[in-house]
């Protein structure tokens, strides 16, 4: 890791790519999401948009926890969702339901 930025990238990226996990904590984590003219909100609504459109739900567990910690609700988020089924494909949205349920639903 440079500089004082949070490292971000998993470590079995870090291990196996160190640069991808290097560019993910100091260009995409430390300067994109932190640029001004979007908020993290919006930023990751954004995000969430395009992991549920390309299927991909490995991302996108990460990527709905993140949403909750940038203030959107679990309803807010079933609704993209919703909203997305009709421009991404049921399929996507039938299998980020379910990746939404992982991480909304408490476990016992």
């Amino acid at each position: 890791m440079t500089g004082t930025n949070p490292r971000v990238a998993p470590d079995l990226v870090r291990r196996h790519a160190p640069k991808l996990a290097d560019l993910t904590d100091d260009v995409l984590f430390a300067d994109v999401w932190q640029r001004p003219d979007l908020s993290p909100r919006e930023r990751s609504l954004i995000t969430v948009a395009a992991l549920v459109a390309l299927g991909r739900d490995a991302q996108l567990t990460g990527h709905l926890r993140r949403a909750l910690d940038n203030g959107l609700t679990p309803g807010e988020l079933a609704e993209a969702i919703t909203h997305l089924a009709f421009y991404a494909g049921w399929p996507a949205a039938m299998s980020a339901t379910g990746v939404l349920a992982q991480v909304t639903e408490p476990t016992d």
